[in-house]
């Protein structure tokens, strides 16, 4: 259920695998996500049980309406009876106030500064990495007192460089942005590693305290994967403050 949980100076840090939940296939079982043709009540029934398991109020969750983009959010609360706007992350100034990122390759980001009382979440697919998502969530965490030296940064599960192929000339696009990402799969074709293009961005910006889930969610039985699976669910990064 609760996959990988970290707990740093009252910086709070969890990420979901696929069990635990009442999600029938091809969703099963603990899909989060509200946009992948799952029943809606199995999704709130979830929702409630990864929070819970958390020690999370559910109603206390701010989710995103994700999009590969670059924009961020700035939240103080759940957005109601309002629809999540669309942004790639949020951040927050609200302590108690738990934000989440979806995915299901991707790489879910995770930030959190103890001593200024600001956390982001932020979703790093291909295109978010170029477009600069991570940095942008950075950015907004400054604006509210975030000093990235103090920074906390755990990235998730997420499709590893060996297995996520794709054509010369998009590896070669990402790359001209972010050269870390540069990859290679391991049966030897152009690849792009997003996990590495995004610990390289957070280097840069000088968070020095980072941590990289091992797991690659292609490979990963316990995880959602869209490029194996295509139709599936959708795991969850939560960040919270004490």
């Amino acid at each position: 259920m609760i996959g990988q949980r970290d707990t740093v100076n009252g910086a709070h840090f969890g990420f979901t695998d696929r069990w635990g939940g009442v999600s029938a296939v091809p969703y099963e079982e603990l899909n989060l996500g509200g946009a992948v043709g799952d029943d809606p009540g199995a999704v709130t029934a979830n929702r409630e049980v990864a929070a819970k398991s958390l020690g999370v109020d559910p109603a206390r969750v701010v989710w995103m309406n994700q999009v590969h983009g670059a924009d961020v959010a700035e939240v103080d609360g759940p957005w109601g009876d309002r629809p999540a706007p669309r942004v790639d992350a949020v951040v927050t100034a609200e302590r108690g106030l738990a934000l989440a990122v979806l995915t299901a390759d991707c790489v879910p980001v995770l930030l959190a500064d103890p001593v200024a009382g600001v956390a982001a979440a932020a979703h790093a697919g291909r295109p978010g990495l170029v477009a600069g998502v991570v940095p942008a969530a950075v950015r907004a965490m400054t604006a509210l007192g975030a000093d990235p030296a103090r920074i906390i940064a755990r990235t998730g599960p997420a499709v590893c460089g060996r297995c996520y192929e794709m054509p010369e000339e998009m590896r070669a696009e990402v790359a001209a942005v972010e050269p870390a990402a540069y990859a290679v799969t391991s049966w030897g074709t152009p690849a792009v590693d997003v996990g590495a293009g995004v610990h390289a961005q957070l280097e840069r910006l000088g968070v020095r305290d980072r941590a990289q889930s091992p797991v690659c969610t292609r490979e990963s039985k316990d995880h959602f994967s869209y490029r194996r699976d295509r139709t599936t669910g959708r795991l969850a990064g939560y960040v919270w403050l004490d």
